[in-house]
């Protein structure tokens, strides 16, 4: 069996520990039936065997045992060091050829020469309801051709090395080396709108509300805090939009990471409309009950699917964190949504 790759749609892309959280969200959607990006994951052993073969495995725990873990700048160095490891040393012949392989079989399916494609950081520790990487790893997108997936695969694995990520990972306890990365290669959604639903209010922390952030084009713009979004609330019994906030999405991606500006009459239109909303809000309700709790989740709408279809899921991971409910007045309100934005961060990555 090809432990190397894995579709989503196989019964070992739900196992976390092979695939990472994100691969498993969206393992777990796809198998339930809701509609997500076709791809594949990089499996850990993948992961795992690119850093025996090379020997960086012994080399990185070398480097993360000599850097001093209180100096920003010494942090730095290291992870520069690292990141050029992971640039010069190419994956073998043996895990390469599984990896052609699944970008081939992908653009096969799609029917598209070179198809392009989002790679993105799945890790163990990744989107775990106990702690959450979110935003610590790198995604990249609008990817062509084998031989851009198989350098930015190495550079998500360089990303478990970041000074960012090293500091988040010692101080919750965590062995950074202990994080088996494993990746998510998919279709790049041409997305006429995107961004983020919370299955519960961040802002009161009211289980009764479905929060929806989104703007024009990729959702980079919304979690790259780039733009202000347009800002939803369905009632999440009654099925309804209840409040609509017109936010300035002044730029958007549509694709890469180019911005293109928006013209000043698209601006000031909502860039969904109430039965988008709804119909997401009813996937979102589905995800909850799935999981068994809030959930937080990335979407976007395909500009090439007809409405109705164009819901497609990037991303589910459970909400880890909760304002207290007690948070009283319009003070509180925006400083908590100024911490949800934050963690909208993730969505990306």
């Amino acid at each position: 069996m090809n432990t190397i790759t894995t579709a989503f749609e196989h019964a070992q892309a739900l196992d976390k520990r092979l695939v990472g959280g994100k691969a498993h969200g969206l393992a777990t959607m796809a198998q339930a039936g809701i509609p997500v990006a076709p791809g594949f994951a990089v499996t850990t052993q993948a992961y795992e065997a690119y850093l025996r073969h090379t020997g960086l495995d012994q080399r990185l725990a070398q480097a993360l045992g000599r850097v001093d873990r209180e100096a920003l700048g010494a942090l730095e160095a290291c992870a520069r060091e690292v990141e050029a490891w992971f640039d010069e040393v190419p994956l073998p012949d043996g895990l390469m050829a599984p990896l052609a392989q699944s970008y081939a079989s992908l653009c096969q399916a799609l029917q598209m020469t070179d198809v392009s494609v989002a790679v993105r950081s799945s890790a163990t520790a990744e989107d775990s309801a106990g702690a959450s990487f979110a935003g610590e790893y790198e995604t990249f997108v609008g990817l062509r051709g084998i031989a851009e997936v198989e350098r930015h695969l190495r550079r998500c694995w360089a990303s478990a090395f970041s000074a960012r990520a090293l500091t988040y990972a010692w101080k919750n306890g965590i062995d950074p080396l202990a994080v088996d990365m494993g990746v998510v290669v998919q279709k790049t959604v041409h997305a006429r709108a995107a961004g983020v639903m919370f299955t519960v209010s961040p802002v009161t922390g009211d289980r009764s509300r479905i929060v929806i952030e989104a703007s024009y084009g990729l959702g980079l713009g919304v979690v790259g805090g780039d733009v202000t979004p347009d800002r939803f609330v369905v009632a999440k019994v009654e099925g309804h939009v209840i409040e609509r906030v017109l936010g300035d999405k002044h730029i958007e991606y549509l694709s890469g990471q180019q911005a293109t500006p928006v013209d000043d009459e698209r601006r000031a239109l909502l860039c969904m409309d109430d039965a988008e909303l709804t119909a997401l809000a009813k996937v979102g309700k589905r995800l909850e009950r799935l999981h068994g709790a809030p959930q937080d989740i990335e979407f976007a709408l395909d500009r090439e699917l007809p409405r109705g279809d164009n819901i497609v899921l990037l991303q589910c991971r459970p909400v880890t964190v909760l304002p207290d409910r007690k948070a009283p007045g319009r003070a509180a309100d925006d400083a908590l949504m100024r911490f949800a934005s934050g963690v909208l961060s993730a969505a990306s990555r």
